[in-house]
């Protein structure tokens, strides 16, 4: 205990000097004790000689919610005693012996598929959130009351444990807004392709994986996959956290068996930190009043809020002026919309979460807000803009071996046109980086002047005539094993695009049905040329193959189209089998 406070003093002041030089990271090196729990050593530039320390990924997570303002200084319970069964005095923190930990933990086993196992790991992480961020547990467990009967509700509709719900204690500790270095988002941490895998859109405005409702149905997708890939929940979690290929490589080190404690030495240091967290996070929740642990009131409750259908776009500070609901009770509600902006029309409604005595105010008085003009001098046509520049970006993620040339050559753009959407000074671009792109036909795009002559990226043979990029409509004939994805692609358009031209609701379409494809001469010619070149490949599973390996090597291919084309139900494929791939030459 003396040498953590030391470490936790050297800390402080290591991070007020690094305040004052604002030096920058040189690298972020990560590596856990065997526990997990406490450090994460990387280097800084002001001395790059000296290892220094920070909390490991669950304790951020939790040290998040001291931020969290919609708390109030108050118990949940209006009267402790009916709580507080041990009869603890109010500052009084129980530790109890290995023993009495063993049997409870051997209890909760007993009553779930889960195979809970009590360990010295485990008492680390029960230490934490029993000792040392008491309050901040507390904080956890008011939370819960909001989230939890979403979470049931959802695991229990996809058959799965409820027990899963712990997942997010440790994923986010439940706050509605957490976001990780890597870039997962939400209370389930979703990253950007995770989530786009399982229908989470993300868009300057509007990110899916803020949304608790969205993310929760996605995330018990999720899991539901990846156990049919491994049926062991420990293995699952371990997937969920570092991703199956990781999990994939310590089996394969361990000598072929699917036990978490067995490939335990093999994951990656954060996650052998993980399993151990679910469990005493369980633990906690289920034995909280044990150890003098009671719910905060978080201000709201999951039955005090329900939902509104908005109609059109509208604003965080237009609902709170007219409506008189506090702008970060909004925010807490409805996280998913990033700039306080809801970007509803007539073709796409989306929903407000509020505190359900707002629901009617909202429903008599919907359009009164829709018109009304903010202090901040958001008005309606001012908004209406806004939200169209901003939907009619795309965003590309550059690839190995993309310059901007061919990116440019992709959404028949200039090079120049990219740089002055995105800043840049350069033609240098890294692996990862998000570029906006704003496709010929929108609005910003229509009046930028270089994309009103040739581009400087298009041989000579092309020509800029009227009658070259004339719009006209083709049909496509769906075939098995087609996407909307894989369609988009062969004739240069988005999956929004045919979507939109085709009134489809959902990404669901059937073979021989016709799509509509609006189109210029010139992309309908390549179209057509893609067409011809289509051909299938036959892939041999290997050992340690997954779906999600398999769909890398092949470019545009994705999971579901590799399951849709040779009818699989689920995950799970077998060394040997021969799997039909789609692929574009």
């Amino acid at each position: 205990m003396k040498i953590f406070s030391k470490v936790l003093i050297f800390l402080v002041l290591i991070s007020t000097i690094e305040a004052k030089s604002q030096s920058v990271l040189v690298h972020d090196t990560v590596y856990i004790s065997d526990s997990g729990v406490y450090y994460v050593p990387y280097k800084r530039a002001f001395n790059p000689d000296i290892d220094l320390v920070q909390d490991s990924p669950i304790v951020r997570a939790l040290d998040s919610l001291a931020n969290i303002k919609f708390f109030q200084d108050y118990y949940f319970t209006t009267d402790e005693s009916l709580s507080n069964v041990y009869e603890f005095p109010g500052d009084f923190i129980p530790v109890y012996s290995d023993s009495v930990y063993q049997q409870r933990i051997e209890s909760m086993r007993q009553n779930s598929p889960i195979e809970y196992i009590y360990n010295r790991h485990v008492k680390e992480y029960i230490n934490l959130y029993a000792v040392k961020k008491r309050q901040l547990t507390q904080r956890l467990l008011g939370l819960s009351y909001i989230y939890f009967p979403l979470f049931e509700e959802m695991l229990d509709k996809y058959d799965l444990p409820l027990e899963l719900k712990y997942l997010a204690v440790i994923e986010s500790a439940l706050n509605p807004t957490a976001g990780s270095r890597a870039g997962a988002k939400g209370l389930w941490q979703f990253m950007y392709g995770t989530g786009k895998a399982y229908g989470l859109k993300a868009t300057s405005l509007v990110d899916d994986r803020f949304d608790p409702y969205l993310a929760t149905d996605a995330a018990c997708r999720h899991l539901k996959d990846l156990y049919d890939l491994y049926e062991d929940w420990f293995l699952v979690l371990a997937a969920y956290n570092s991703g199956v290929g990781n999990v994939n490589k310590a089996i394969r080190r361990a000598g072929g068996t699917k036990n978490y404690w067995a490939i335990w030495p093999y994951l990656p240091a954060e996650t052998r930190g993980y399993v151990p967290a679910f469990i005493a996070a369980s633990y906690i929740m289920e034995y909280a009043p044990a150890h003098n642990l009671y719910p905060l009131h978080p201000g709201i409750l999951y039955n005090g809020i329900d939902t509104v259908v908005v109609r059109q776009p509208v604003s965080f500070d237009q609902i709170s002026e007219v409506l008189g609901i506090p702008i970060n009770d909004l925010k807490f509600l409805n996280p998913s919309y990033k700039l306080g902006i809801i970007p509803a029309t007539k073709d796409q409604k989306y929903y407000l979460q509020l505190p359900r005595d707002y629901i009617g105010d909202f429903i008599n008085n919907e359009y009164t807000i829709y018109n009304y003009t903010s202090t901040k001098g958001i008005e309606k046509e001012k908004l209406l803009k806004q939200i169209k520049n901003i939907q009619e970006q795309q965003i590309h993620i550059v690839k190995k071996g993309e310059s901007l040339s061919t990116i440019a050559r992709k959404y028949h753009c200039s090079v120049n046109d990219i740089k002055k959407w995105n800043g840049l000074r350069s033609n240098t671009l890294k692996i990862g980086k998000r570029l906006i792109i704003y496709p010929r036909g929108t609005s910003i795009a229509s009046n930028s002047p270089s994309t009103n002559r040739m581009s400087d990226n298009q041989p000579n043979t092309a020509t800029s005539s009227t009658n070259d990029n004339k719009q006209h409509s083709i049909y496509h004939i769906v075939r098995k094993g087609e996407t909307l994805a894989l369609i988009s692609k062969r004739y240069n358009c988005t999956v929004s695009d045919l979507m939109k031209w085709n009134n489809l609701q959902d990404y669901t379409i059937k073979v021989n049905q016709k799509l509509l494809i609006q189109t210029s001469s010139t992309i309908d010619d390549s179209a057509a040329q893609s067409n011809k070149q289509v051909k299938y490949k036959y892939y041999t599973v290997k050992e340690g193959d997954t779906l999600w390996d398999i769909a890398q090597q092949f470019d545009g291919v994705t999971v579901e189209d590799i399951k849709k084309l040779n009818n699989l139900r689920s995950n799970r494929i077998s060394v040997g089998q021969k799997l039909k791939i789609e692929v574009l030459n």
